[in-house]
């Protein structure tokens, strides 16, 4: 439990990392390169803006906005303060965001400025521009500040620059002795992540949880002081904040943020910056194999991969040991109730098994499957990372945790004799598109409002660059006349891009049993 003795919260790592890792290089982000000590005074800096604008310990505090050096900085700087990070999926649209603000009560935002060709500030403007609060958004009453991370904002908005220039009349001693009041068992982070309802709930983790997983992490991966790690895994997700921000402030690897996954724009990374570490979905080690251009770059720094969230070939353990020399391929596999992480391979096994499976349960962890050895059934979790609860939702938490503390993820595996976990189907329909989870109840809910729409399934198909996509089965209402391209045009407008179904098949009825619920079973056969 070396998570509990040396670090005890998230404040007290950074500044441990600040203090052992002075002079390493912590973050890179284009032509800015700070060392570990200068990233301490940043996230100081904006804890201190944090205090100097009423951030009480408890609150919660949002940040909605792409992997950046500043995302990095606001939300350490919040947590040091005592907050709750709520972090918020970048291809949410503004009602999606929005819903999250507003059922977690979040106080205070960061929020990125135009991101892919989008104005996040407008989209929430127009999602938010109804109610009574006294804020900036009257639709959102518990959101007292917002702040954009940017040189420009609107007139009831902060700036980044201005925000941190009001924290300057707090001291570094007012700023440690908050953070030194931080206490392990304090929710750290609100993951949310939606449900088979369609809702979205999130996931309270506390720090000693974290702290403890991701201890935890870098052992099994590996990962060590020197390490130079490209996180493409978008910080809203764990796989990006803790098995990347969290887990290179325990070692002191030097972070490399990139906002969006682009094959080219990994390749110059991993070849100008000497990347050793690559985590990742399959299909980002998949395009980076089959690019036209990958000779021409120098890959000879890569070392470890850990991938997981979806089926990987064989094949591509094999490609990535043996033509881009990878040391280490693991496969893991997590999700947000248990704070990310659950079962990881182990460094040294068989390709097979890092292929096939998801490897063993991490220390202080039980794993079983509700079902006789050997054959499906759902898996249940139960050790020291299972979320204390949903938010603010006691008939969610009730159905997903136990009496006994076991955790239902949901999912439906297998277990070999060795402890080996292979994922083999999803309770919830979930698919994963491209390395994001997207959960048919909530697309289906979604479409449901569409006036042409009488009724609606969402399956996932194959899809040979993400994985897997959504297919739309749905019922018109008498009259309608929309057509496919209608819906998926539509279906754009109003949910992240992930999400949007790819084809539309219109049927006259959904298959149903007895009791009324779609037997998805016949949409996915031929």
């Amino acid at each position: 439990m070396r998570g509990d003795i040396e670090w005890g919260t998230i404040p007290g790592l950074v500044r441990w990392s600040a203090e052992r890792y002075a002079e390493t290089e912590a973050v890179v982000e284009g032509r800015t390169r700070i060392s570990y000590a200068e990233l301490g005074v940043r996230v100081e800096r904006a804890a201190a803006a944090c205090l100097a604008n009423g951030v009480r310990a408890g609150d919660r505090v949002a940040v909605w906005a792409p992997n950046s050096l500043d995302w990095m900085v606001a939300a350490l700087g919040a947590v040091s303060a005592g907050a709750v990070l709520v972090p918020l999926n970048t291809r949410f649209k503004g009602t999606e965001a929005a819903d999250v603000l507003r059922r977690s009560g979040t106080r205070l935002l960061f929020v990125t400025g135009t991101f892919l060709g989008t104005s996040y500030v407008a989209s929430l403007r127009r999602a938010a521009a109804e109610g009574d609060g006294g804020g900036p958004l009257p639709g959102l009453p518990a959101l007292e500040q917002v702040v954009v991370l940017s040189d420009d904002a609107p007139a009831d908005f902060w700036t980044w620059k201005d925000f941190l220039a009001s924290g300057e009349g707090v001291g570094t001693a007012e700023v440690r002795a908050r953070a030194d009041r931080v206490a392990g068992e304090w929710p750290s982070d609100i993951v949310f992540t939606s449900g088979t309802t369609g809702r979205p709930k999130g996931a309270v983790i506390t720090h000693t949880q974290t702290l403890r997983a991701y201890g935890i992490w870098t052992d099994l991966a590996g990962l060590r002081q020197g390490d130079r790690y490209l996180i493409v895994n978008p910080f809203f997700h764990t796989f990006g904040y803790k098995a990347g921000v969290i887990a290179c402030l325990m070692r002191g690897a030097t972070m490399i943020p990139q906002p969006v996954f682009n094959v080219d724009t990994v390749l110059a990374n991993v070849a100008s910056e000497r990347v050793s570490v690559l985590p990742g979905p399959p299909t980002l080690h998949q395009s980076l194999l089959d690019h036209a251009s990958r000779d021409k770059h120098d890959l000879s720094a890569l070392r470890l991969v850990v991938t997981g969230a979806a089926v990987v070939p064989l094949r591509l353990v094999e490609r990535l040991r043996g033509e881009l020399g990878v040391e280490t391929v693991l496969t893991a596999y997590g999700l947000s109730e248990a704070s990310g992480v659950v079962t990881m391979c182990r460094r040294g096994d068989d390709p097979t098994v890092i292929a096939s499976t998801s490897g063993r349960a991490i220390p202080g962890t039980e794993v079983r499957v509700d079902a006789p050895p050997g054959r499906p059934g759902e898996v249940l979790v139960r050790g020291f990372h299972v979320m204390r609860g949903y938010y603010e939702d006691e008939a969610a938490t009730a159905e997903a945790l136990t009496e006994d503390g076991w955790l239902r993820t949901g999912d439906v595996g297998v277990l070999d004799a060795a402890g080996n976990l292979r994922i083999t189907d999803r309770l919830k329909d979930m698919f994963i598109v491209g390395g994001f989870n997207a959960y048919p109840a909530e697309i289906e809910q979604r479409l449901g409002l569409h006036p042409d729409v009488a009724d609606v399934a969402v399956i996932g198909v194959p899809d040979p660059r993400l994985g897997e996509v959504g297919k739309a089965y749905v019922v018109r209402r008498p009259g309608a006349v929309s057509t496919a391209d209608d819906l998926i045009a539509w279906a754009r407008r109003e949910m992240a891009n992930y999400k949007v179904p790819r084809s539309v098949e219109f049927v006259t009825a959904l298959p149903r049993n007895a009791g009324g619920k779609v037997v998805k079973g016949e949409l996915r056969s031929p």
